[in-house]
């Protein structure tokens, strides 16, 4: 069976969990066969405290933007609901994870931690595997996959999980990261189980044989590169 992958992204009232801070937003985006879904969970929430200024002018969320919205625990069953199973990409794990574990452990002792139902995939370790010694960020990385079309005057959970959805795809580049199930038609090619599917990308490909002369040109170089350098050529081996 396919994993279900969720693209997740927070917004909170500050940078430190263990200095009271808690989340304001969450916004996470399912992928079916590596396109963004329609399929989202989305809130802003109450966090019952003030929001540091400084965070308030990166995502640009007020404290009376709040007043009316849900605490954690009134949609904390929903978001259990939508995230269960899943694999979670997201940018800076350690910040998000930390923050919604705090969250679900203060609206109930009963609920899981995040890692007890997920698996977490964190975009910024596969960033700095990739590209290391380059700038990271999630902005950095949009720009240097050339991902535009959104407005970056502020950050915002669900804005910044769709760019996320964007830039995973360019750093997984291809369907191989992804454990898609195939239709069961499949055939032996020189010894190899080859699924239908893929035999038909190929059907079309315009295979090139080489002539008599060709194979006896290829041989006579070969000779040559031989007898100038006393040795075995490498296309002998194979």
């Amino acid at each position: 069976m396919a994993k279900k992958y969720i693209i997740l992204d927070t917004e909170t009232t500050g940078l430190e969990v263990k200095q009271g801070h808690r989340v304001i937003e969450i916004g996470a985006v399912l992928l079916n066969d590596r396109k963004k879904s329609e399929e989202h969970f989305h809130t802003y929430l109450n966090p019952s405290r003030l929001i540091d200024e400084e965070a308030s002018k990166v995502h640009g969320i007020t404290n009376s933007d709040l007043e009316d919205k849900p605490a954690f625990d009134e949609i904390a069953e929903e978001f259990i609901q939508f995230i269960e199973g899943s694999t979670l990409v997201i940018h800076n794990a350690p910040f998000d994870v930390g923050f919604i574990n705090h969250e679900l452990k203060l609206a109930s002792t009963s609920y899981p931690m995040l890692e007890e139902i997920c698996e977490i995939e964190d975009s910024l370790t596969l960033a700095r595997d990739k590209y290391p010694g380059q700038r990271n960020s999630l902005d950095a990385l949009a720009m240097r996959f050339d991902i535009s079309g959104y407005d970056r005057t502020f950050h915002g959970a669900l804005l910044d999980a769709n760019i996320l959805a964007d830039v995973y795809m360019q750093l997984t580049g291809g369907q191989s990261k992804f454990e898609f199930t195939s239709n069961g038609s499949s055939e032996i090619v020189n010894g190899t189980r080859v699924d239908q599917e893929s035999i038909e990308t190929f059907a079309d490909l315009v295979t090139v044989k080489s002539t008599k002369s060709d194979i006896d040109a290829h041989e006579k170089r070969l000779s040559e590169i031989e007898e100038s350098n006393n040795l075995e050529t490498l296309w002998r081996k194979f």
